[in-house]
């Protein structure tokens, strides 16, 4: 009998030992899968899931809807959240990963390049495993199909989009740079991967496609044209790029939307407030670090210099000599309380226009549609207060909004090209202004 109860005690030790274990290995197994979905939450802010796959006023988030603009026609971004009639529930790690590196959906369904995986080819397998592990568990479900997208023949023949990507869209996940600082290699890889940056910031060729993915190409980043908003010029100018902008200037831009008197406007100001606001400092300037090594297009573009003897009322280099005094007087009215009179701004209110990049830059789309439908500056967690600016369709005309936009970019230092009413009226007539 002994022995017996000896036995019984021994193997309900054991099995006391073994469900410790086992609760061992449960809780960290849990606290593992947490960390992933933690961490591919901030994946999923770096880049900016949400911004395309949420509806406008009030869309549950990821569950598509928001309509984007193209030369082709209005594309409808897809609900991505774990439902699994009408999202990605049913897609495995797998059918994820090729969705997002190469654009093709189960089924083969091949997505439009709106979805940037032109730049989500680049993501590593570990963010890859993470992003999916968000997805599928941090995300609520969603039983919504958005309205289908429809373009005009031939760019509803989605089979085509095989010949496109085999032609101009890249594979390969990101390989660090030898030679460069890890610094340098983590702000290569959120600009060109999670941020797809690229897809604003680049100019598109014949085939719409970006013209660079990486460094190795002279046209990454040397500023866009999306949607009528101008993505600036983010290499190294010094008069739109950022060759004038300190590292840590750009950091404050991109987590407040205000740094070195630039104030963010447009698109930039949603990526701003829905994703780049939450990524850590590190990043940040780690982004600041790589966008800094990019060397200046060397292009035709305008120019700023602050000496006073540079100053001239109007350019008599890059634009033609004109008489300032209607562009100065509708200055004077309607603009210098917020700008100043000197074009210096007001510190984390208002931008900057003396040596602002994207005054002095030579496309002038964001300049035209700012003043025609006005804007506003982000509202950030640790960011200054939200600012609007007003829309002057209907107080300014046309003739008036190209004087004033002349006048600024040819005074305290700005030496950049005219502005014409023709380049106003043809602005509006797009925006239907």
């Amino acid at each position: 009998m002994s022995r017996l109860r000896d036995g019984r005690i021994s193997c309900l030790s054991a099995l006391l030992v073994l469900g410790a274990s086992l609760a061992t290995w449960t809780s960290a197994a849990v606290g593992a899968q947490e960390d992933l979905v933690t961490r591919g939450a901030y994946l999923a802010k770096a880049a900016d899931c949400a911004g395309c796959h949420t509806a406008p006023k009030g869309g549950a988030p990821y569950s598509g809807g928001l309509e984007m603009n193209s030369p082709f026609g209005t594309i409808v971004s897809s609900n991505i959240t774990p439902d699994k009639r009408f999202g990605i529930g049913a897609y495995s790690l797998d059918d994820f990963a090729r969705t997002l590196r190469e654009g093709v959906a189960p089924g083969g369904k091949r997505l439009y390049p709106a979805m940037p995986y032109a730049a989500f080819s680049k993501i590593t397998d570990d963010d890859m495993r993470a992003l999916y592990a968000y997805m599928m568990h941090g995300v609520p479900p969603v039983a919504k199909i958005p309205p289908p997208t429809r373009v005009p023949f031939p760019f509803n023949q989605r089979w085509a989009l095989a010949g496109w990507d085999w032609i101009f869209a890249p594979t390969g996940t990101f390989t660090p740079r030898p030679g460069r600082d890890a610094a340098w290699n983590r702000g290569a890889y959120l600009v060109q991967s999670l941020g797809h940056c690229g897809s604003c910031h680049t100019p598109r060729g014949a085939g719409y496609q970006e013209r660079g993915y990486d460094e190795s190409s002279k046209h990454y980043l040397a500023g866009g044209i999306n949607d009528n908003w101008y993505a600036p010029n983010l290499r190294g100018d010094p008069g739109s790029g950022l060759g004038r902008v300190a590292e840590e200037d750009i950091a404050a831009f991109l987590k407040t939307g205000h740094g070195g008197g630039n104030v963010a406007f447009g698109s930039m100001v949603q990526t701003i407030e829905d994703s780049l606001q939450y990524l850590t400092d590190d990043d940040l300037l780690a982004i600041a670090h790589y966008l800094k090594s990019l060397p200046a297009t060397g292009a035709a573009d305008g120019r700023y210099d602050p000496r006073p003897s540079a100053v001239q009322p109007v350019s008599k280099t890059l634009a033609p000599y004109t008489p300032p005094a209607i562009g100065a007087a509708v200055y004077a009215s309607f603009c210098a309380e917020c700008h100043r009179p000197q074009g210096e701004g007001v510190q984390n209110a208002f931008p900057k226009l003396a040596g602002n990049p994207s005054v002095i830059s030579e496309d002038t789309t964001s300049l035209i549609r700012l003043l025609v439908e006005g804007g506003n500056s982000p509202a950030t967690k640790s960011g200054p207060p939200h600012q609007t600016m007003p829309a002057f369709t209907g107080v300014l005309t046309d003739v008036q909004i190209a004087q004033v936009l002349t006048y600024i970019r040819a005074s305290w230092g700005n030496d950049a090209r005219p502005v014409t009413a023709n380049d106003v009226t043809a602005l509006r007539s797009k925006l239907h202004k």
